[in-house]
């Protein structure tokens, strides 16, 4: 395993570190490795990737990994615009705002590529199966329901997508609200509280369907069945979730956290598939421009939001 991680962290899966604004620092020991991830602990898919991100970069580096747990999405952004932790797991979305809070402080250094060479995911407007609502336009003057303010595919994105169409959600529905998790809006929707939400989902594209996500992880767990869903508009692909950290730490410790994360499907491939990484991916190394159209889609949203929905200089 340590030959595998010397060897990428000496090749040319780091190499675009220097391009992250990282600073070169003496190899010297830093004590326990602060670890930030989003979930709620009442996901055990959560708490099983969690935990064995914490076991597994505990062994390669030789140092304690501290957890600090954050249930939300701002809990990680916060704790890594900070400095509270030295990485982190986020979405495009968190990203985005962490860039926006310290720039290159922090930097997206891996994400997850599929076999298919792929490296995104979709977001889906869903709703319950014995509804009447059958495409976006039928749901004008009802209820929306958002996953998060940083989420990428339960809000960012989809906003972004519904203006491209000529939707501006303001006004177009008439009321929503944040569920707090994808978990959440999925159960939000089940009992009512919204008439649609927007949820993640991978494993397939729009023409032939999907087979991961927020829905079908709680069906495998029993709490719903993908049969009483619909999905009626799909947008993306959306950049994947990306391995962060902060920059501002010595490079040996960036260059063994990469090392480290970048040989796990290879090191421990059945421990990949069983913490809910799809067969045949990998992590693969990139940087802030992986993240570019995120970024630019919040900026709109933010300006969008500031001018108001009625003021004639919004942008469409």
């Amino acid at each position: 395993m340590r030959q595998l991680i010397v060897l990428l962290c000496t090749g040319g899966i780091l190499a675009s570190l220097s391009a992250c604004g990282a600073k070169p620092d003496a190899d010297r020991a830093t004590g326990e490795l602060r670890m930030s991830m989003q979930g709620s602990n009442d996901d055990p898919a959560v708490v099983k990737r969690r935990d064995a991100y914490q076991k597994y970069l505990g062994e390669v580096t030789g140092r304690p990994v501290k957890l600090y747990e954050a249930s939300d999405y701002n809990g990680v952004i916060q704790a890594l615009a900070s400095g509270q932790v030295d990485v982190a797991t986020l979405a495009g979305g968190g990203y985005a705002n962490a860039d926006a809070q310290v720039g290159n402080k922090v930097a997206p250094i891996l994400t997850t590529r599929r076999a298919d060479g792929g490296t995104g995911y979709y977001s889906a407007l869903i709703v319950k199966a014995d509804s009447p609502f059958r495409s976006i336009k039928d749901l004008k003057g009802r209820s929306l329901g958002y996953v998060d303010f940083n989420s990428t595919s339960g809000y960012l994105y989809p906003r972004a997508k519904m203006r491209a169409a000529g939707i501006d959600p303001e006004p177009y529905f008439s009321k929503t609200a944040f569920a707090g998790g994808h978990t959440q809006a999925v159960m939000s929707l089940a009992n009512g509280q919204f008439d649609a939400t927007f949820v993640q989902v991978s494993g397939g594209d729009p023409e032939h369907g999907f087979t991961t996500g927020a829905v079908y992880t709680m069906a495998r767990r029993g709490l719903v069945d993908a049969k009483d869903f619909r999905t009626i508009w799909v947008v993306g692909p959306v950049p994947d979730t990306s391995i962060v950290v902060r920059t501002d730490r010595p490079q040996s410790q960036i260059d063994i956290v990469r090392g480290a994360m970048a040989a796990l499907a290879y090191d421990q491939p059945d421990l990949w598939i069983d913490i809910g990484q799809p067969a045949g991916s990998e992590y693969t190394a990139i940087d802030r421009h992986h993240y570019a159209e995120v970024i630019a889609l919040r900026n709109a949203d933010i300006a969008q939001r500031r001018l108001g929905p009625n003021d004639k200089g919004a942008p469409k």
